[in-house]
Parts: structure tokens; sequence; C-alpha cells
């Protein structure tokens, strides 16, 4: 199901982090409906304060008037009834996107969640995972059929200052909207249509899977270092030490793209590692890993969707992995010692 032509869209935002809360107010700035559900602290901000957006595209402010804000489906499911009730809801509660933000750890969560309550996408409404790693896909494919399962590539730089606020810190490319299942992409069209009205540009690609993998490439090269080192990505592309560790990442999973069936928009690990340093890199130079971020933060990583997900496949496949597997070792030390 997709909003018919004239009609609002109805998106319900699951996972009200930076990435999350972003894409909501441009959905919200495009005038859909749009429901969000969050940590009790974050939803307790929205509600008193309203979503606020600054950044690179502008300063856009709605108030909690203009959103709904939850902790939990089943709480967003009482209030619907209470609403029905005194007559302020029309009783039509199916959502025509549902926008899996959460990190990839939670994954398995949100699956098994959004699977218990089924009325939420009971026509037909699509999940779309805007999470990063590899697996995650999978994942909800155990509890849903695939071709209600799409994926997004965002590398746009999201922070959150304050739990009602997100700041736009870099954009390096459009938002991407695919299938890694082979789906049809034109309800695709309505949701990128909403987020680029809503100021942040987004697109519907035949090939997402390639994007997902430059992103790990990209993630896998930097974040784990970024953490260990506790340095801006531009320091690891200044030092020769770190570009050597940085550049058996990348060979090693072309190796295991090859291996796999895997492809991405390069063919030769050489062929990347040119455009990652003259083109990825330097836009980002300023940029902390979100893997440091989680250590210092003393949160749970990514890194099982990133460098794990690279060790698992290599090992499913026979490819070493030595330097990858290092690297995540590594960071779960880090991520063991703070939780």
């Amino acid at each position: 199901m997709s909003p018919s032509e004239g009609s609002r869209m109805k998106a319900l935002i699951y996972g009200g982090g930076a990435v999350g809360l972003g894409v909501a107010n441009c959905l919200i700035r495009s005038g859909e409906t749009v429901d969000i559900i969050a940590r009790d602290g974050t939803v307790s901000a929205l509600r008193k304060e309203g979503l606020i957006r600054t950044g690179i595209f502008g300063s856009f402010e709605f108030g909690p008037e203009k959103f709904g804000a939850y902790a939990s489906l089943d709480e967003l499911l009482q209030d619907e009834r209470r609403r029905l009730q005194d007559g302020s809801f029309d009783g039509d509660r199916d959502y025509d996107y549902v926008l899996v933000c959460t990190k990839s750890h939670g994954s398995e969560r949100a699956a098994l969640d959004l699977s218990c309550h089924p009325e939420l996408l009971g026509g037909g409404g699509k999940i779309v995972l805007f999470q990063n790693g590899w697996g995650n896909a999978e994942i909800f494919a155990a509890q849903f059929p695939k071709d209600q399962i799409y994926s997004a590539r965002v590398i746009t730089g999201f922070q959150r200052p304050e739990k009602n606020v997100v700041d736009v810190t870099v954009h390096a490319d459009s938002i991407h909207l695919g299938s890694l299942f082979g789906s049809d992409l034109a309800s695709m069209a309505p949701l990128a249509e909403a987020i680029t009205r809503g100021g942040i540009p987004a697109e519907v690609v035949e090939d997402v899977e390639k994007d997902l993998w430059a992103k790990i490439l990209y993630n896998c090269a930097l974040n784990p270092l970024g953490a260990i080192f506790s340095v801006p990505y531009g320091v690891l592309g200044e030092e020769p030490r770190s570009r050597e560790i940085m550049e058996a990442v990348i060979k090693e999973i072309f190796a295991v793209m090859e291996a796999t069936g895997h492809k991405t928009h390069w063919s030769t690990p050489e062929e990347y590692t040119a455009v990652f340093y003259e083109k990825l890199l330097p836009p980002t130079v300023r940029h902390e890993s979100s893997t440091l971020q989680d250590i210092r933060a003393r949160k749970a990583t990514e890194i099982e969707a990133l460098s794990g997900a690279v060790v698992r496949l290599g090992e499913e496949a026979g490819v070493p992995t030595p330097v990858n597997w290092a690297l995540y070792e590594m960071v779960l030390f880090m991520e063991g010692r703070n939780l």
C-alpha cells in the first residue's frame, strides 16, 4: 500500500534517535501524518517542546500537536482506542510506511515487536530499514514477507544535541531507497518525494545493495579505528600506519564480496581506495565515528553489523579476514569494558 494521490501519507518512525528524528522532521514538514516510537526521555521532550531540526538544510520547528510520540506500540494503540471513543480518531490505523531507525543491534527486537502488532501494517504497508551494516533485512524477512521489506542507504550526518533536537551536520549524497529482494520499487516513490519535499534529497534506486556495501566499506575502514584511537576520520587518513590498516580492511571486504556474490560500485579495492581518499574522506575529516560516540556514551555499538558481518560472511565463504577480525575484537573489548 502507498498513499493515493492527494491523500496524506501515514508514517511510523520506529526509533527516535538522530536519524529517526531527522527523517520524521522532513515528513512532518511535507505535511504527512507522523507518529514516533522512542525512549521515555525522548517522548517526554517531544511532547513538551516539539521537534526541532537545525543544520545545513535549514532550521524547522514543529510543535507537539503536529505529530504523535509514544514509548511503545502498545501505548500508541491505547491512545488510538481512546481517541476512537471520543471521536478524535477516524479508525484508520494502517501505516503506509514503518521506518525502522533503530541501531542495528535492535533489529531483532524491533522486528519481533512489529510482528506482534500486525494491525499497524494491515493494509500492506512497507517496512523501510534506515540502518547501518549488513544482515538487518534478513532479520526482518524472518518475520515479514520479503516484498514488504525495503532498505535505505543514508550518508547524511545527523547528531542529536538534545533529546528533541536533531542537527544535520554533513550530507554526502541523497538518501537511497530500494529493495534487496527484487521487490517492486513503485511504492518507494511517494516516500522519496515526501522526504525530499521536507528538505533532504531522497531517491529510489535499483541497486541499493551496491550502496549498502559501499557504506559498509566506508564504515568498516573508519569506524573501528576511529573508536580504538579516539580520533576523527581525518587523522586516520593522514597517518601512513592507519592508512595501511584501512587499505587491508578494504581488500578483505572485496574478497568477501567476490566470494559471496555481493557487489558495489567499484570493481577492485584499488579503484575504491582511490575514490575513498580523494572524494569520500575529505568532506568528513572532522567527523567522529558513531562507534566512538557510542563507546564514549557507554552504549552498545553497531560493530556486529559492520566488521562482525564481514567476519561471519568470510568464515562462511572460507575467506580469511584477520584485520577486520582484530578490529572487531578490539571494539568488542572496549564495549565490554563499558557495559
